[in-house]
């Protein structure tokens, strides 16, 4: 099982590592069994997000594996070791690659994990898979997500998408580009916050 890094944070020591088998009931249960509430606000279309079955297979299709052109790679989200949460990057071609992020713990969520991480995550994208560019597709109206990347990386255009990467509904959405020859200055941008240096297993 690999394992891509790791930072301190006020909760924990949070990780980011393969998601297994073993991982996937909880991240069934958070789109199963989340309020209703919380998945409107989501924007999620529950038409593409399917049955307990459709998402099980899409996460199961999504762990790692050695095929280079795997479309989609799912890796799990620690802290202190126990799940929390998952990121999934869905491939479809050199410039065209997009990346969702889910914490699965509600009790978690808005304590910093996200910051703290996603140096560790753009590059563990990029690492694992042959791409030259990343896509950040997020709602608008989703002010926390926003903030967070609003630390590393600009907006680059808001628009109405008509068909969102993955099981999102048609909205309004703010687009953000990474390249690979940004994680440097993520990094950078990692230590100007304060954040303790990622560890790299």
């Amino acid at each position: 099982m690999g394992r891509f890094g790791s930072v301190t944070t006020a909760v924990g020591v949070a990780g980011l590592r393969d998601l297994t088998p073993a991982d996937l009931p909880a991240v069934v249960d958070y789109w199963t069994k989340s309020p209703d509430e919380f998945l409107v606000f989501m924007g999620m279309d529950r038409a593409r997000l399917g049955s307990v079955a459709d998402i099980h297979k899409r996460l199961f299709v999504a762990i790692r594996t050695s095929e280079p052109t795997q479309r989609s790679i799912a890796l799990a989200i620690t802290v202190d070791e126990r799940l929390i949460g998952y990121t999934l990057l869905n491939r479809y071609g050199e410039e065209e690659n997009y990346s969702h992020w889910h914490i699965i713990v509600p009790g978690l969520r808005s304590k910093g994990i996200s910051t703290a991480l996603y140096a560790v995550r753009v590059k563990a994208y990029f690492d694992m898979a042959a791409i030259s560019r990343l896509i950040h597709q997020t709602r608008t109206r989703n002010v926390a997500v926003n903030r967070m990347l609003d630390k590393f990386v600009p907006i680059a255009e808001t628009k109405h998408v008509d068909n969102p990467d993955g099981v999102a509904l048609p909205g309004e959405f703010h687009i953000r580009y990474v390249r690979r020859e940004d994680i440097s200055t993520i990094f950078e941008r990692t230590a100007e916050l304060g954040i303790n240096r990622a560890v790299w297993s």
